[in-house]
Parts: C-alpha cells; sequence; structure tokens
C-alpha cells in the first residue's frame, strides 16, 4: 500500500490528508495555543533576589512554556535597562524591548509573587507580571492588569491568594 502525507496549515487548523489507492481520507486536527496564564507559570511566596534574577525566572517561565524563545530574555533586561518596569503600587510588568517581537511565539503572561517584596531599584515590588504580547496583544494584557491592579487593595488581595485566585484574576472577564 503505498501512502503520502504532507501537512498544510489552513487558518489555525493542521489539516492532514493521506492518499492511497485514489482514495483520500483528511483528518483536521485543531492546533493548540497556549492560554493567556498557565498556572504552571504562577509562582507564589517567593523569596527577595536581585532584580535581573527575577527577570531571567519570569522570562524563563515564558520560554519553557512556548510563548517566547530563549532570545526575548536578554530583550526583557535590555528593557528594563533602558526603562525600569515598575509601575507603582508593587507592581513590576517586565517585558522585551520593541526589536525582540520577533521572538514572540504567542502571547502569555507569568507571575511571581513576593510576600515580602523584592527590590526593584526604586521600591519594592510584590507582583511581577512577565508579558510577552504578539502584535498589539501586548496593549490589551496592560489594560487588563491596569484594571485589575488598580487599587493597592486590589494588589494586596492577590499577593495574599492562591494560584487559582491569580489565574481567576488574568483569565476570566470583569
Amino acid at each position: 500500500c503505498f501512502a503520502a502525507v504532507y501537512n498544510v496549515k489552513l487558518k489555525g487548523e493542521n489539516k492532514m490528508s493521506l492518499f492511497g489507492f485514489g482514495k483520500k481520507k483528511e483528518q483536521t486536527e485543531k492546533i493548540q495555543k497556549p492560554e493567556l496564564l498557565e498556572k504552571k507559570n504562577i509562582r507564589l511566596d517567593c523569596s527577595p533576589m536581585a532584580k535581573d534574577d527575577v527577570i531571567r525566572a519570569v522570562g524563563q517561565f515564558l520560554c519553557d512554556s512556548g510563548y517566547v524563545d530563549e532570545g526575548y530574555i536578554e530583550a526583557m533586561i535590555k528593557r528594563e535597562l533602558s526603562f525600569p518596569t515598575n509601575i507603582g503600587n508593587g507592581i513590576a510588568l517586565p517585558h522585551g524591548v520593541e526589536e525582540a517581537k520577533k521572538e514572540i511565539k504567542h502571547s502569555g503572561i507569568a507571575v511571581m509573587v513576593f510576600p515580602e517584596g523584592t527590590d526593584w531599584g526604586t521600591e519594592k515590588v510584590n507582583l511581577v507580571i512577565g508579558i510577552a504580547g504578539v502584535g498589539e496583544d501586548h496593549l490589551e494584557i496592560l489594560a487588563t492588569i491596569a484594571e485589575k491592579m488598580a487599587t493597592p487593595e486590589a494588589v494586596e488581595e492577590l499577593i495574599k491568594g492562591s494560584a487559582d485566585d491569580i489565574y481567576a484574576a488574568f483569565t476570566t472577564k470583569a
């Protein structure tokens, strides 16, 4: 029996067709995009560490989950050198420089919680959210974070919350 197999990608689907003796059988399977936040990318009760180490750690979560290529991590460090990513309220949002967009495969975030805070240069931060946004997704991600973390009370609630609380905060619509 002779069969040729080929893959064709059409609008987010992987279409695999098998041909044999003039008969055609098609099988379509959906290519899974990772969620914006996966529970495995939420780290609670982190001990204080150097800012660059925090950025590398949160960037590695993004890389290990398939959101970015490894080069994006250094682009996150580069961004921090040119423009600090702490935004007040004890939050830092490390992300890559513009030219690193090519390193992003899928939009995603990773979260690290530092109950005691970790030094971010001009302030201590308790919540570090690494961001990778394809195209203009990063603006929507930033808007969602700003909306959800608008008050010190909202940040405090998240810092004291569980991984499930954090997951729900960033994956459900308000």
